[in-house]
């Protein structure tokens, strides 16, 4: 299991990039469908890896306690589907029913999004505002696969505690840690090294 950072294409204040991407129903889901009144999360994931495996029952909780906060969460997941079967959009509803996501777990079969975010691993995490502008884009918490210590959120409920107070941006945040996208052969991005 090798560890991958993110990549940070996006600065704080910059504007969301867009999407319109279908979840495994088969329904779409834009960008400002999936938004709060007070701000959206979007977390880059997939099934297999095992970082995001770690997190998922948290994630699962804090889409919960995030809306009641008037913040929006949505997974993305962007996996080369072919090279990694196990990522395929049938089993992403499986995996969102077993960490009870409530929120959208969307399929990026382009990748376009995944670039447009500059997201680097899974799991990777971008927080915005109710204006739609990164506030935060770091590591959900300490914990790791295998640490011993079980995920707490810690790092993104004190940003979210930050936005939602009127505070600066954190400044150089603890970066996302996973497993690096799979993109598909010949579709990696400049960034991606």
């Amino acid at each position: 299991m090798s560890e991958t950072l993110s990549t940070f294409s996006l600065k704080p204040g910059d504007a969301a990039p867009d999407f319109n991407l279908p979840a495994p129903d088969g329904s779409h889901h834009s960008l400002e469908q999936v938004a709060g009144s007070a701000g959206l999360l979007v977390v880059f994931a997939c099934n297999h890896c095992p970082y995001v495996v770690h997190l998922g029952n948290i994630l699962g909780d804090l889409g919960r306690e995030f809306a009641s906060k008037g913040i929006g969460t949505v997974g993305i997941s962007s996996n080369d589907i072919e090279n990694y079967p196990q990522d395929r959009p049938e089993l992403m509803a499986e995996f969102a029913r077993e960490n009870a996501w409530d929120f959208p777990y969307l399929y990026d079969a382009s990748q376009e999004v995944a670039k447009a975010y500059g997201a680097a691993c899974t799991p990777d995490f971008f927080l915005f505002d109710g204006e739609r502008r990164l506030f935060y884009a770091g590591q959900l918490d300490e914990t790791r696969p295998r640490s011993g210590n079980e995920p707490d959120g810690s790092d993104m409920r004190a940003a979210v505690a930050a936005m939602l107070n009127g505070d600066e941006p954190i400044i150089n945040p603890r970066p996302s840690s996973g497993c690096n996208i799979k993109w598909i052969p010949g579709n990696e991005p400049k960034y991606f090294g």
